[in-house]
């Protein structure tokens, strides 16, 4: 069963720079695409960035583009979400996402069936 662990959230001054890490552990030979999303309390969880697990094609939100990068570790299984000039709208609880659906909206939550536990992220003004 394929499983998806985030770390690397932390709390960081604005103008920092984090790194997300999200292990795909199990069989992840069905994977198609594995995705970032955050999510603030009372709000629906907003796309940041998604790259097919083959390492080719990628899709970054506008919000976080010029940013944020998205990166694969072909021999750890890890998908990482690099985070330059952060911001405090930044905030958020950052989650991976993974599809082995061929079918969905890329950008979508609903289009991702495996999700991770979710890290936090506090960027501090």
């Amino acid at each position: 069963q394929v499983q998806l662990v985030e770390s690397g959230g932390g709390l960081v001054q604005a103008g920092g720079s984090l790194t997300l890490s999200c292990e795909v552990s199990g069989r992840p030979f069905d994977i198609v695409y594995v995705a970032w999303f955050r999510q603030t309390p009372g709000k629906e969880r907003e796309f940041v960035a998604t790259r097919a697990w083959s390492g080719g094609e990628l899709y970054i939100a506008d919000s976080v583009k010029g940013r944020f990068t998205i990166s694969k570790d072909n021999v750890k299984n890890t998908m990482y979400l690099t985070m330059n000039t952060l911001e405090p709208e930044d905030t958020a609880v950052y989650y991976c996402a993974a599809k082995q659906s061929p079918w969905g909206v890329l950008q979508l939550a609903r289009a991702y069936n495996l999700w991770g536990q979710g890290t936090q992220v506090t960027v501090s003004s």
